[in-house]
């Protein structure tokens, strides 16, 4: 009897009970009715302890970071960076917006979050300059969901958790394909800019840009470090170097960046320079996350405090945006963001118990095997599935019901657990703008003043895009696997 709990908790979301309700009330009832009033209480248990977990404390700290960098102004400084870069072409704001998204996806790692944030600046220039505003709202939904792709990513740390699997190599994994997903809408971009005579653009460098000298400098130094560091990477690769020898070459190198970048300083105007350092500090969150989890400095939940540490330091004492009298609300903010999220991972643990005991995993491998033992055939079938469940529920809950379920399949007939879990991450994180109930799409709507029909029939071509790209990476594993496997994350 146990096996109809995923029936009924379907039949709870669609009469319009909360998600975090139905987790916990649909395999309640059942386990009620099917006289194990015992094993309720282990259900209910499992809500704190589901919680209770090192490596989801990574969430609510990425959450605080997020909210920190978009009070202190990072969002508009990345808003202005992307301007600068993709401005001048055609359909020149609809490529900032997907640029931005990009940007600041190394920043939260939430889709919504890049929703509210770029959309409430993006829309309304958007439309001033001629698009109309569902095209705008479906532009900012469609390339919101790259947050969760490219790492950090709250979605993928929650799948490790579940899964057992490494956060770090899950992060590597969805660096191609956020990038993909980017270039892709790009593209798309580009082909009805002439068909529906989107608005021509010229590079857009608002002039006599300022800078405070203490962002000057830190800005200054860290360009250098960070193409010093690069170089050193590309000749630690060919060469063994270490102790004193390294040392002196990476000194070397640092010389050679500065000379790199001032002779740099003549190709572009000095309002260009500056936009682009501006953008400089922000972007270095993605870089120390990453950064430090490669190289194994701190672990990833250790990586999200000090993402934090580093946006108080930044809108403190660098960019001057945040003050004392700004950190309440910003907790705030915060902190009901994660409780939400928390709370349904809580609940979906406990739903993953009710799982064990009916059998599930076991009685839907057997049925997915008897339609066919081609493991591309299966995929195939799968990411329909995964489609279809992404345009109902959200990603997280999501991943903690059907991850225990469809990974063992899977990994079972070859497929690569660090492969099937970005081929499931990135598909239900495209669900969060797919029709009917994605939730990028109503945040969209909220923003713009849209209806979200309108929003729906307008993302239509964005969505073929995303959904080609999940195909591809779900039949060409080296694009997810290559980088974890460079960096000797993946076998």
């Amino acid at each position: 009897m146990l096996i109809w709990f995923l029936p009924v908790f379907l039949v709870f979301l669609m009469i319009g009970l909360p998600v975090f309700f139905g987790l916990l009330a649909a395999p309640g009832m059942l386990l009620w009715l099917n006289g194990q009033e015992r094993d309720i209480t282990l259900l209910y248990r499992n809500v704190y302890n589901g919680m209770d977990s090192f490596p989801l404390m990574a969430i609510p700290f990425f959450m605080l970071a997020g909210e920190m960098m978009n009070k202190g102004g990072i969002t508009t400084r990345l808003v202005e960076f992307s301007q600068a870069l993709m401005g001048h072409l055609r359909g020149g704001l609809a490529h900032v917006n997907i640029l931005s998204s990009m940007l600041f996806a190394g920043l939260s790692g939430s889709a919504v979050a890049d929703t509210s944030a770029l959309g409430s600046m993006l829309i309304p220039a958007m439309e001033k300059q001629g698009y109309t505003r569902k095209f705008a709202a479906a532009v900012t939904a469609a390339s919101s969901v790259i947050g969760p792709i490219i790492p950090p990513s709250g979605i993928m740390i929650i799948y490790a958790y579940v899964m057992g699997e490494s956060v770090a190599a899950l992060f590597l994994a969805g660096i191609v394909p956020g990038v993909m997903v980017g270039i892709g809408l790009m593209l798309m971009v580009r082909f009805m800019a002439d068909k529906y005579d989107l608005p021509k653009a010229q590079r857009i460098v608002n002039p006599g840009q300022k800078m405070a000298p203490v962002e000057y400098w830190v800005s200054l130094l860290l360009l250098r470090l960070n193409l010093a560091t690069l170089l050193m990477m590309v000749a630690t690769a060919f060469v063994d170097l270490s102790g004193v020898t390294a040392i002196v070459l990476f000194l070397v190198l640092l010389a050679v960046s500065h000379g790199i970048l001032l002779s740099l300083r003549k190709a572009v105007s000095a309002d260009f320079r500056t936009v682009c350092k501006k953008a400089v500090a922000p972007l270095q969150t993605p870089i120390i996350i990453l950064g430090g989890i490669l190289i194994g400095v701190f672990t990833p939940t250790e990586a999200a405090a000090v993402a934090v540490a580093y946006a108080l330091i930044i809108g403190f004492f660098v960019l001057h945006s945040i003050r004392l009298n700004d950190l309440p609300g910003i907790l705030n903010r915060a902190g009901i963001t994660s409780a939400v999220v928390l709370l349904l991972v809580g609940a979906a643990m406990a739903f993953k118990t009710v799982v064990s005991l009916s059998h599930a995993p076991e009685i839907m491998a057997d049925f997915v095997l008897t339609l066919s033992d081609n493991p591309l055939i299966l995929l195939f079938l799968i990411n329909l599935l995964l489609f279809v469940v992404g345009m109902f529920l959200d990603a997280g809950p999501a991943i903690i019901i059907l991850g225990p379920i469809l990974g063992p399949i899977f990994i079972e007939m070859g497929v690569d657990p660090i492969h099937f879990a970005i081929i499931m991450s990135v598909n239900l994180t495209i669900g969060l703008a797919t029709p009917p109930m994605g939730l990028v799409l109503f945040v969209a709507a909220s923003v713009s003043k849209e209806r979200v029909e309108t929003i729906a029939k307008a993302i239509l071509p964005f969505l073929a895009v995303e959904i080609a790209v999940i195909f591809l990476i779900t039949y060409i594993p080296a694009l997810s696997m290559t980088i974890p496997r460079l960096t000797g994350f993946a076998n």
